[in-house]
């Protein structure tokens, strides 16, 4: 069975810290408390913690406000409710005047939504998300990446977005495995025929459809970007002038998330072949998480079809 931890206990695990050693933090949800496991922040912190209710334009604006008078204020609530509902308090109260506001956004991407449905499934976020200037965006691939992450994004200022899944998200790295906030990290490296770029909880599966494509005789490098903003443009580049082909794998629509910021590499620095496994530009449904992914063409079968298609493609 597939070991498993909550992406956002982790969050949380991570702002209890933080909070204990810096007085500026506070939470601010929005009738999201127990949805993203902040009970223990509560706890150590009553008074850092404010619930202004289904309210997600007022807690972002609201916010804005307490980072302006000096406190360092994280937003947790489902990520489209950040990303969408107060995506215009998001630009001109956050990202505009720049404010050190971090954003999490949790169920995130058809498997977050399993239980909840296509209004609680988000495809959309990193795509909005990666408009924004000045915006850090950073999708991590299980717990504890996501509790190093916090602690990553909390020393560098400016506008965040922390992109994490439903609570049951797989395990992938050994706990205090270093994460390093703005670079790629590869894997695995079979070979060079293709490289196989993916963020977030889809890495057990590409890291499966690496060794499967190994026993038929290609070869593929698999990359982790868990910051999709900002791009570590040089490494991907670097990775894409060997292989000459590529496969992004991302819980997220092919338009304007990972697959989209590959191909911009691509076409500004390093031209190479490229699929893209992902959500196609469709809306989702509610379902068990490991066959809902299957149904929408983001099986290990998917990322490997995709990878003998690029390296075929590269022969013409």
């Amino acid at each position: 069975m597939e070991l498993q931890a909550s992406t956002r206990a982790a969050v949380t695990e991570g702002l209890v810290e933080l909070a204990a050693a810096d007085s500026r933090v506070v939470l601010v949800c929005m009738d999201t408390l127990a949805t993203m496991k902040a009970e223990p922040f509560m706890e150590a912190h009553p008074d850092r913690l404010f619930d202004v209710g289904i309210a997600e334009q007022h807690a972002v604006a609201f916010a804005s406000g307490l980072a302006l008078c000096g406190m360092t204020p994280w937003v947790a609530a489902f990520a489209g409710f950040i990303t969408m509902r107060a995506c215009e308090e998001v630009r001109t109260f956050v990202a505009y005047p720049n404010l050190n506001v971090k954003l999490v956004g949790a169920n995130s991407g058809l498997a977050g939504g399993g239980r909840d449905g296509a209004t609680h499934q988000f495809t959309e976020d990193i795509g909005i998300m990666r408009t924004m200037p000045g915006m850090t965006i950073v999708v991590p691939a299980d717990a504890d990446q996501t509790r190093q992450a916090v602690l990553a994004l909390s020393e560098i200022p400016g506008p965040a977005y922390l992109r994490i899944g439903s609570g049951r998200d797989p395990v992938v790295f050994s706990h205090g495995e270093r994460f390093e906030l703005g670079k790629i990290r590869i894997l695995e490296r079979h070979g060079d025929d293709v490289a196989l770029f993916v963020c977030g909880y889809m890495l057990p599966r590409a890291l499966e459809a690496a060794r499967v494509l190994a026993t038929t005789g290609v070869m593929a490098t698999v990359v982790e970007v868990h910051t999709l903003k900002p791009l570590d443009v040089d490494g991907i580049a670097g990775v894409l002038s060997l292989t000459n082909a590529a496969v992004s794998v991302e819980d997220h629509n092919i338009i304007g998330g990972l697959g989209s910021a590959i191909a911009e590499v691509i076409a500004e620095r390093a031209p190479a072949r490229l699929a893209r496994v992902g959500v196609r530009d469709v809306f989702g449904e509610s379902g068990v998480a490991g066959p809902l992914l299957d149904k929408y063409h983001m099986g290990i079968d998917d990322i490997v079809e995709a990878a003998n298609r690029v390296v075929e493609n590269k022969k013409r």
